[in-house]
């Protein structure tokens, strides 16, 4: 089960929801699950149920708040763009200030760890350089990944990416990353293009899903989770 709470960016004062869920079982650690420019839609819902059942307390920030509160789109054109719209007038600093208000939130009660996709999966590569508290994170498929590879990590990452991904360069990506950081692994998925992780979707290959989602949790069991 899952609810909403309110907290509050450090950069702006601004009160921002989250979607809030509590681990099933031990307490593992925390995760922040950073949306897509779709908002906290189906698939991140559904993400947060999966991680909340593998024993994570979990916080999923509605990074748009500030330009729609509760924005929620579907996943054609008009939702396309429109997400787009907000990432410009929302700002990536504050995004990444509501990533860290939720890492804030979590981190009294062990560690935390950070999972995102698409544009969520570029602002986790730029938190895992940026922020403060975060226990290692993974990226899925963010399309900021390869301009911002040089950025100097404080935590580690893995990376995700899909072969049929018509928006994301893969082997460009994959490149990129090792040049600058050769010990951060970066999958590419044979079967997947790009929102891979939503099941059910043209682009997902089940199989492959699954592979990142163990990945991920290898990645976060030996960085603290319990």
């Amino acid at each position: 089960m899952s609810d909403t709470v309110t907290l509050t960016s450090a950069v702006d004062g601004f009160a921002f929801t989250a979607l809030h869920a509590q681990p099933n079982g031990a307490r593992k650690g925390g995760v922040v699950v950073v949306q897509e420019i779709f908002g906290l839609d189906q698939y991140v819902q559904a993400d947060v149920a999966r991680w909340a059942a593998l024993g994570f307390e979990v916080l999923a920030p509605s990074i748009f708040d500030r330009a729609e509160p509760g924005f929620v789109a579907e996943h054609d054109p008009t939702g396309f763009q429109t997400g787009v719209s907000y990432v410009q007038k929302v700002g990536i600093d504050a995004m990444l200030s509501d990533i860290q208000a939720c890492i804030d939130e979590l981190a009294a009660r062990g560690p935390v760890f950070a999972v995102g996709y698409c544009l969520g999966g570029s602002l986790v590569w730029l938190a895992a350089g940026r922020l403060k508290g975060l226990a290692a994170g993974s990226a899925y498929y963010g399309s900021m990944i390869a301009a911002n590879a040089e950025l100097s990590l404080k935590a580690p990452v893995v990376v995700h990416l899909g072969r049929k991904d018509a928006h994301i360069p893969a082997d460009e990506v994959k490149a990129k990353v090792q040049a600058a950081h050769p010990d951060v692994p970066v999958h590419i998925y044979e079967n997947s293009g790009h929102g891979f992780n939503n099941d059910g979707r043209p682009d997902s290959d089940l199989a492959d899903a699954e592979l990142a989602r163990a990945r991920t949790l290898a990645l976060f069991v030996a960085n603290g989770a319990a």
